[in-house]
């Protein structure tokens, strides 16, 4: 039988599609991954519902899917992820070729309908670049954002146990992977649920003394309740990247508040000030989130100055989407136009874009340690500890000599190309 996943959605979902790849592989399916190239006789689609923009996305893959069993090019179409947690069997109301739906996580209930056993190892078939790959340390949330859904979808915070972890690095290092991507929806809180405290430090500690890991990056970092002592480990190893990911969405108090992130501007502002003193050179990455209920011109104009006085190094901004059954659906009324959330999000991303340029012309003729992600017509694309692959700025090079996918180089930063930058080897 062959079987086609593709994976829509954050790299947390990503975890679970390769995973899932890997279960059937073991049991003797074959397998396909990504974009559809050829005919299969079940599409499995790993779907993203955690905003608007993400439903459209997973509803348009859906259709796409749809047309091709309607030409014969797939027997049957499944369903999984956010979207089928979020709106379950009714989604086949609008989508009737869907032929089976799926929730988070429901790799057992799949394995079993096709005939085989639940597989819960600690391999995957990794599918980005052998030598890097995300680190999904928990699941879950118990933080009450008002916009979230993720807690209904995803439940309450689910820590994996720290041997469980260090066991997968050390299987991961034995494939080939240098480089660590840690993912969760709040790594501030990783720990609290089985072992009563805070252990991200010690976490990451442990996973910087594994031998062969190059590269530790951290995503989504909570800003309430933050703890100091990580930024102890960051400093101290040479192999955990000086790069935080940690979504603040607003600075101003009464946004927040509304928002239910806790804290306040003056709070966010000291513990960004800590961040960068304790760890000098910190590439900080923050998201924002424009047209909240109840955001007024006055509170937006003081998020963009905050976001010119703070110079975040790296950023992203979402539109605000009402989403069933989050509190701001339930409570606040979406009372800002989607034309207005929308010009906001492009005028603060356009203070971000022009602070890039500013940045990387800072950083023109320095020299940096580099790891090369690919080649395309003749260009090496490559990042610097300071990117996250996909979303990030990279580093284009162009060689005379042939350059190893997954090894690192000295570069020289020689130009700006629009918000990435190019270098020579040196």
């Amino acid at each position: 039988m062959r079987i086609h996943i593709e994976n829509i959605g954050c790299f947390k979902n990503l975890v679970d599609s390769e995973r899932l790849y890997h279960a059937l592989e073991v049991a003797g399916f074959s397998v396909t991954f990504g974009s559809f190239v050829q005919d299969a006789d079940i599409a499995i689609i790993n779907t993203c519902g955690f905003i608007g923009d993400a439903e459209e996305d997973s509803e348009a893959l859906i259709k796409q899917y749809e047309k091709r069993k309607k030409k014969g090019q797939i027997s049957q179409l499944w369903v999984m992820g956010c979207y089928g947690q979020k709106y379950g069997e009714s989604l086949k109301h609008r989508n009737p070729t869907i032929d089976r739906i799926f929730g988070n996580f429901d790799w057992k209930n799949i394995l079993h309908i096709l005939g085989c056993d639940f597989y819960a190892g600690i391999q995957r078939h990794v599918t980005t670049p052998p030598h890097y790959a995300y680190l999904k340390i928990s699941e879950g949330c118990n933080r009450p954002c008002a916009y979230c859904i993720k807690p209904i979808l995803n439940g309450k915070l689910a820590s994996v146990s720290m041997e469980t972890i260090l066991e997968e690095v050390r299987w991961m290092v034995s494939q080939g992977v240098r480089e660590l991507q840690i993912v969760a929806q709040n790594l501030t809180d990783y720990g609290l649920d089985i072992y009563g405290e805070n252990k991200i430090a010690e976490l990451v500690d442990r996973i910087a003394n594994v031998p062969g890991v190059d590269w530790i990056r951290l995503h989504y970092a909570y800003p309430l309740g933050f703890p100091k002592d990580l930024l102890k480990v960051i400093r101290e190893h040479d192999n955990v990247c000086n790069y935080l990911d940690m979504a603040l969405q607003h600075c101003n108090t009464e946004m927040l508040k509304r928002m239910r992130r806790g804290g306040s501007k003056e709070y966010i502002t000291d513990l960004l000030a800590e961040i960068r003193e304790s760890v000098p050179g910190i590439y900080l990455r923050t998201t924002m989130l424009t047209g909240f209920p109840g955001e007024t011109v006055d509170m937006f104009d003081e998020l963009c100055e905050f976001v010119k006085e703070q110079k975040f190094e790296r950023m992203g901004v979402f539109r605000y989407s009402a989403q069933k059954g989050s509190y701001s659906a339930k409570h606040y009324t979406d009372d800002i136009p989607d034309d207005e959330k929308t010009r906001r999000a492009l005028y603060l991303m356009d203070i971000q874009n022009q602070y890039y340029r500013r940045l990387h012309l800072s950083l023109l003729e320095t020299v940096h340690r580099v790891i090369v992600d690919e080649c395309v017509d003749g260009k090496y694309y490559c990042r610097t500890e300071h990117s996250t692959p996909m979303a990030d700025p990279k580093v284009i090079v162009e060689s005379d000599k042939s350059l190893s996918i997954g090894s690192f180089y000295q570069v020289q930063f020689t130009e700006v190309l629009g918000k990435d930058i190019v270098g020579k080897v040196i």
